[in-house]
């Protein structure tokens, strides 16, 4: 097992429940987490970086965006999900017109300066 508090990939645990007046999916149920929404500007891209205290599950609100994980690179649509294990180095890019969201929930303990910057376009390590 990596370091920190990785707990396998998170997005199995995902559903969709029917309702009369529609449906709703959950992401999470009864955990400590993170929630936070980024927006990534067309031609832009967060830095290649990993986390030694958290894993990442992303859900793509507004795609398409380009994801790149543990040297895996592909292109996520709206309504999907990524797992991003902790310790795995990672990257989210907007190829697009449009800005693109997405939905991160981090499993484990949060801060900021929990992010170690592998390459950067912005000059920040």
């Amino acid at each position: 097992m990596q370091q920190g508090t990785d707990m396998g990939d998170r997005t199995e645990d995902v559903f969709t429940v029917e309702r009369p007046w529609g449906q709703f999916r959950q992401f999470v149920g009864n955990e400590t987490v993170t929630v936070k929404i980024i927006t990534v500007e067309p031609g832009h891209r967060l830095s290649l970086q990993r986390h030694r205290h958290r894993s990442e599950m992303w859900h793509v609100v507004d795609g398409p965006v380009e994801v790149l994980v543990d040297g895996a690179r592909w292109t996520a649509e709206t309504g999907q999900d990524v797992w991003v294990p902790n310790g795995s180095t990672h990257r989210l890019g907007n190829p697009g017109r449009r800005p693109a969201r997405v939905l991160e929930v981090a499993f484990g303990d949060f801060d900021e300066a929990d992010i170690e910057r592998l390459e950067d376009d912005y000059t920040r390590y």
